[in-house]
């Protein structure tokens, strides 16, 4: 068998996004299916972010296919410099095409890469826009990522402007996918409102209809997560500070329970891996718990008794969110924020923010670190207990 320079394949961009599906949206599974709608509406939260948008609908059809409308500016649709082709046909079947590499457009935003839209494309059977801008309606039609005609001015006048992109999902791609589930879409869509406080988001299925919108932000976000918990403190504690030019807000209430649940976001981006911003969070509640205790003498110092960060973020319910120019992920499906300076910025706004709130809220602070020094003690004693068993069953005299 040959190999030589006829045996390289050169794929075409949007090609190349159905060649290889998942490096794109990370699975032909539900996950993947479902990252399609989320690139969409995060496209509208940018709009948002940018100040141009104050609702997004998400809609799923009876014939299996999904739209999203915002009313933002509209993707422009003048000729692109360099290509001749409206912009918006150049977003949609280019990758690496967008608005958001210069700064120019968007302050902040989570679509950092210019393959989200154009991926939605290639990945649907097919996929239909229309944008109101400039006074009037465009609409245009693609298949498998490319365009089926041209742009098309209606010429029916509108007052507002917006994007609306509904598409069906290729299902010889996505097999092992079981249809876009309204439940967990409506999930997402509630995290957003939360988010995005005075932002309205809503989800239309064939027979249901649901709108999410809240001034609360993420300390009622918090509270949400908790309804079913027992908290240590009756309202969460809300951090928020900036630090060279990036944003950290925090809401933060322990509950009676053992587990952990932090939940992040950059630039409204779940990182549902955590990264370094949530890095940087559990450094500064673990030397705030830990500056807290010795210097209220609760620790042995004698035996150098130490609060790990486990200790200290057991039962904790937390929001962390970040919003932050240049932010970079790990790989497309942006599951986890890689910025080192995060970690820094955050332990140091977060540490400034809780130290000075637990100072001067001390019975927070007690119950708080009273749960961290039970729960490391506990673990003490049964590693101690352990060792103990380990040791007899080497040596029963022991």
């Amino acid at each position: 068998m040959s190999y030589d320079a006829a045996s390289i394949t050169v794929l075409p961009g949007m090609k190349a996004v159905r060649a290889q599906p998942a490096m794109y949206v990370g699975s032909t599974g539900d996950d993947g299916l479902h990252h399609l709608v989320f690139e969409l509406v995060e496209n509208a939260i940018d709009e948002s972010l940018a100040g141009h948008c104050t609702h997004i609908a998400v809609v799923l059809h009876e014939d299996g296919s999904c739209s999203v409308t915002d009313n933002g500016r509209g993707i422009p649709v003048d000729p692109h410099p360099e290509s001749g082709r409206p912009a918006c046909e150049v977003v949609l079947t280019t990758l690496h095409a967008g608005g958001k590499f210069q700064g120019d457009s968007y302050g902040l935003s989570g679509g950092l890469h210019g393959v989200g839209v154009s991926c939605v494309n290639a990945l649907s059977t097919w996929l239909r826009l229309e944008i109101h801008r400039d006074g009037a309606t465009w609409n245009q039609q693609f298949a498998e990522g490319e365009a089926q005609g041209d742009l098309q001015n209606t010429e029916s006048a509108t007052e507002g402007t917006g994007t609306t992109l509904q598409f069906l999902p290729d299902a010889s791609i996505f097999t092992e996918a079981n249809g876009l589930s309204g439940e967990r879409i409506a999930s997402r869509l509630q995290e957003l409102a939360f988010l995005h406080p005075g932002l309205s988001l809503s989800l239309d299925t064939p027979g249901t209809q649901e709108t999410w919108c809240y001034e609360s932000g993420i300390f009622g976000f918090v509270e949400h997560l908790n309804r079913d918990r027992t908290p240590l403190h009756p309202a969460p504690i809300h951090i928020r500070g900036s630090l060279e030019g990036v944003e950290v807000e925090a809401a933060l209430q322990w509950t009676t329970s053992w587990a952990e649940e932090i939940t992040s976001y950059t630039n409204s981006i779940h990182t549902h891996q955590g990264g370094t911003h949530v890095a940087g969070l559990h450094a500064a509640i673990g030397h705030t718990a830990n500056r807290f205790a010795a210097d209220r003498g609760l620790l042995n110092a004698e035996n150098g008794e130490h609060l790990s960060a486990l200790d200290v973020m057991e039962g904790l319910t937390g929001v962390l969110s970040l919003k932050m120019p240049g932010a970079q992920f790990e790989g497309q499906t942006k599951a986890k924020l890689s910025n080192p300076g995060a970690v820094g910025l955050v332990r140091d706004v977060v540490t400034r923010e809780l130290s000075a709130f637990l100072s001067a809220h001390p019975e927070v602070a007690a119950n708080v670190v009273g749960k961290a020094i039970e729960a490391s003690r506990a673990r003490a004693a049964a590693r101690r207990a352990s060792e103990r068993a380990r040791y007899q069953a080497i040596d029963p005299t022991t």
